[in-house]
């Protein structure tokens, strides 16, 4: 790591921290990055020479461990710890110290507007100043040979650039990722996204990020080619992303040949040949058919790769009435054998863990809620404590944080982790 100087600006090049992301109070940093620091700012950067983290160090910024993140699709998300803390703060509902604010519509318990606070909106300013001071300190004498390449990098990804590596990413990948598993909360959401297969089984009414496609599943010319691509787009950065999304909304229903046949490439690509301590996780969404449909031998052959797994499955309800209120084409007992089977290989599966979402919102009937707490209550989860079951909140939902008393109430009758899931982007 080098370290300079320069009028208001300190250089820490190709900071070593820990890969693996701790759940902590203060944001901290993980993996291989560079730092610069003013007197008010603290600007993080990525391998590639990308801005990934800006905080705040004046008093006009809103908390010491708040941030603002950028994400590989370009979102500028702000992690807040909100203003209640302990057992009825965010990490009650989250699973972790902050709660994400998205720039775009979601279905947010408690929403928090950033960009009317002044003082996160001055982050922005003190970046584009940054960049226009590392402009004019390009050809100082008396850098450390690092920090100089580090000052080209950083010139080189300006705004115009971020944008279009996003879209870039977009076109490798055959569109944009709109929602992300909640399991990748583990790794901050900083996944490599893989598509193996476009469309949905159900088209439910309620889903506000289904897409307009019949399920298809992809070929593997055409995955391995993403793969390659993948691997020239993050660069040296890979060795900071330690994670891969098999999408889209359905990649379980894609079978076990071919999520084995991508999950063992990607490895092999992005992975082998490096002397790794840290397993890498695999994410992935699932139906409630698509569990159902399989088979033993897939999740012989996942537990077999080098990974740890999650799958993700959408259940919503088990109430015939609120399947059939929200478009849902699914029987409450095929709901409710989905679950089992969920319990059921999450504890007989040692580096598989199946999670589930429900919906929770003021238009669904307290029928919903009856036999959702009876659910969570009665059936057992796991032996060896592993899987959780998110709540997640219709997007149109009229009273937003009222569902906070609703989601308690549910937390504390279930054998399981409860947790809010919200509709995050790459």
């Amino acid at each position: 790591m080098a370290f300079s100087h320069l009028n208001n600006m300190a250089f820490s090049v190709e900071k070593q921290s820990p890969g693996i992301i701790s759940k902590a109070t203060f944001p901290l940093r993980y993996g291989a990055y560079s730092e610069i620091r003013t007197s008010e700012y603290e600007f993080i950067f990525n391998l590639n020479g990308e801005i990934k983290f800006i905080r705040g160090l004046n008093v006009n910024w809103p908390h010491p461990a708040e941030q603002l993140k950028r994400t590989d699709g370009n979102d500028w998300v702000f992690y807040s710890v909100g203003d209640v803390g302990g057992d009825k703060g965010i990490i009650s509902w989250m699973g972790e110290y902050y709660l994400p604010c998205l720039p775009y519509p979601s279905n947010a318990v408690w929403e928090i507007n950033y960009f009317a606070n002044s003082g996160v909106m001055n982050a922005f300013a003190a970046w584009s100043q940054l960049y226009a001071d590392l402009y004019g300190a390009q050809g100082s004498s008396g850098l450390h040979s690092k920090t100089k390449a580090l000052i080209s990098q950083v010139l080189q990804n300006h705004d115009g650039v971020l944008y279009e590596r996003s879209q870039e990413l977009n076109e490798i990948i055959g569109g944009r990722v709109t929602v992300l598993p909640p399991d990748t909360r583990h790794v901050d959401y900083e996944v490599i996204p893989i598509i193996i297969a476009d469309g949905c089984l159900y088209h439910c009414d309620f889903c506000c990020v289904k897409s307009p496609h019949n399920f298809h599943k992809r070929s593997e010319s055409e995955i391995t080619e993403q793969i390659q691509r993948l691997k020239i787009y993050y660069g040296r950065n890979l060795q900071n992303l330690n994670a891969l999304f098999l999408g889209n909304h359905d990649a379980l229903a894609a079978g076990s040949e071919l999520i084995c046949f991508t999950a063992s490439e990607a490895f092999n690509a992005f992975y082998s040949g490096n002397s790794r301590a840290i397993t890498p996780f695999l994410f992935l969404f699932g139906s409630v058919d698509s569990l159902l449909n399989s088979k033993n031998d897939l999740f012989e052959q996942l537990g077999q790769l080098p990974f740890y797994t999650y799958i993700n499955i959408g259940f919503e309800s088990v109430d015939a009435s609120t399947l059939k209120f929200i478009g849902k084409p699914v029987d409450a007992s095929k709901v409710r054998a989905a679950f089992q089977k969920m319990i059921e290989i999450s504890d007989s599966h040692t580096n598989i863990e199946i999670t589930g979402n429900f919906l929770v919102g003021e238009q669904l009937s307290s029928e919903h809620y009856k036999s959702l707490a009876g659910l969570l209550r009665d059936t057992p989860g796991p032996s060896n404590g592993k899987g959780a079951i998110y709540l997640s909140p219709l997007k149109d939902s009229p009273k937003r944080r009222e569902l906070l008393p609703r989601f308690y109430e549910i937390k504390s009758q279930s054998q399981l982790p409860v947790y809010i899931y919200l509709i995050q982007r790459l």
